[in-house]
């Protein structure tokens, strides 16, 4: 088994975001992507976990799979919304008995339909479960953090301040994904300028679709950049023509962040590899086709 924060002292490598199935078709969707796994050599795969625990179990699944059948390090996403402590202790210990050691601890958001006191959970904040998941054993904790701040902040000071709070306690934050390198490198100078030194990787979505960019507004609560927007729209309708966009700008934004010191590339997937694999390979750090095995990474240029 593998701890990600001893990964994160060597050379960046790719880590993916990857979703439970709710279905049966989309079970045999994602069983195909988790086949390219292989392809693509990520340092660790994390795995979201639903609102009031709608995919607890096949979160779980999905976790201990990766970490015993295809040899993939494995975090599992655990949130403090509408769960008890005990619940959560026990999930933990589900966890730790599996051998799964890496947590990524949130808040997380009640279910839409029934944002009441009950479903937020016994937990306030993710510091708490970061704290929660110490106690019950020698997990490596990683926390979320927001290069343009949560959309629940009242400001990016106050932003900056709680995830520096999370950090003190947690062992490395991933970003939601980010739209420029310079948000990246504000966070991390900012989180410098609070006494903050942890590994902060940031999240990388190569737009695939024009339903990428919804998506992306929706997950991050902020507008996607009308430069992104223009680029993608010129790109037309044809599929192909898109995401050969998308891929072009996430290399480049990728090239930047690791120019720029960045530990690794999380890539929020959408249970689909191709983009990914796409921009990993012409970095280095996945083999192109063909070819059968990954590049070392290029020395960023100084």
């Amino acid at each position: 088994m593998t701890r990600i924060c001893d990964l994160l002292s060597g050379p960046p490598r790719v880590s993916v975001e990857l979703w439970p199935p709710r279905t049966e078709q989309a079970a045999r969707r994602l069983e195909a992507s988790l086949d390219r796994l292989v392809e693509l050599q990520p340092a660790f795969a994390s795995i979201t976990y639903g609102a009031a625990g709608s995919t607890r179990a096949r979160t779980h699944e999905l976790v201990v799979e990766l970490e015993h059948d295809r040899h993939t390090t494995a975090m599992a996403h655990l949130t403090c919304a509408s769960h008890s402590r005990v619940e959560l202790v026990e999930i933990l210990r589900r966890y730790r008995n599996a051998g799964v050691e890496n947590i990524l601890a949130l808040r997380g958001d009640p279910p839409l339909d029934a944002p009441d006191a009950a479903t937020r959970g016994e937990l306030a904040h993710a510091i708490d479960l970061v704290d929660l998941a110490r106690s019950v054993g020698p997990f490596c904790v990683a926390v979320a953090a927001h290069p343009l701040g949560h959309p629940e902040a009242p400001d990016l000071v106050t932003d900056r301040r709680h995830l520096a709070e999370k950090l003190r306690v947690a062992d490395f934050a991933i970003t939601q994904f980010v739209y420029g390198a310079e948000d990246y490198l504000r966070l991390v100078d900012e989180l410098s300028d609070l006494g903050i030194d942890k590994p902060v990787v940031p999240g990388v979505m190569p737009v695939t679709s024009p339903r990428t960019l919804e998506r992306m507004a929706a997950l991050s609560g902020h507008h996607v950049p009308t430069w992104l927007a223009r680029r993608i729209s010129a790109a037309g309708d044809d599929p192909s023509a898109v995401q050969r966009a998308g891929v072009e700008i996430a290399t480049q934004l990728c090239e930047e962040l690791l120019a720029s010191g960045a530990p690794g590339l999380h890539f929020y997937t959408m249970n689909q590899f191709a983009a990914t694999l796409e921009v990993a390979a012409a970095l280095g750090l996945a083999p192109r086709a063909g070819d059968g095995r990954a590049r070392q990474p290029a020395e960023p240029p100084h």
